[in-house]
């Protein structure tokens, strides 16, 4: 899965073996650091760079039967809302398709209202609900728009 894309001054490359991920980003969209960490050993991670300077990231996992998970996407608070998330899902749709999968799922949680209509405009559609998952894998109570974070919404793309 070997990438590099610029795009005004925004870079995305793959993780180094040597280097440290960005947690403070990771843990934006995941807040179990130990969930995190077993995701990025099972699979690969992206940073998005703007001048050297990390402002976002994905992580992608294999599944079965030609199928990637996007396990977890961020970008840095002061840099949302200016399309770099909508780049950073059509760069792993690329990642994906050039790697010969033939779809990609994506997980939220069913307060993540922006991130719900994002993957819906880049062409993802719901496709199962994990009830109570947040509840169940998270210690604490995450809340997000109001709403108590409780049920996992899966979103999947042919490609």
């Amino acid at each position: 899965m070997e990438t590099a894309l610029r795009v005004r001054g925004l870079s995305i490359r793959k993780l180094q073996p040597q280097e440290t991920p960005p947690y403070d980003l990771l843990l934006l969209a995941d807040p179990s650091r130990e969930l995190v960490n077993a995701y990025i050993a099972e699979g690969e991670c992206y940073i998005a760079e703007e001048q050297n300077d990390s402002i976002g990231v994905f992580v992608m996992v294999p599944l079965t039967n030609g199928t990637v998970e996007i396990k977890n996407i961020a970008v840095r608070e002061d840099k949302q809302g200016h399309g770099i998330g909508r780049k950073l899902l059509q760069e792993a749709i690329e990642i994906a398709k050039s790697n010969g999968y033939k779809s990609i799922e994506i997980g939220t949680g069913n307060s993540s209202i922006d991130q719900l209509a994002l993957y819906q405009k880049c062409g993802f559609r719901i496709s199962d609900i994990i009830k109570d998952f947040f509840v169940q894998y998270y210690d604490e109570v995450i809340m997000e728009n109001g709403i108590q974070c409780k049920d996992m919404i899966l979103l999947r793309m042919e490609i």
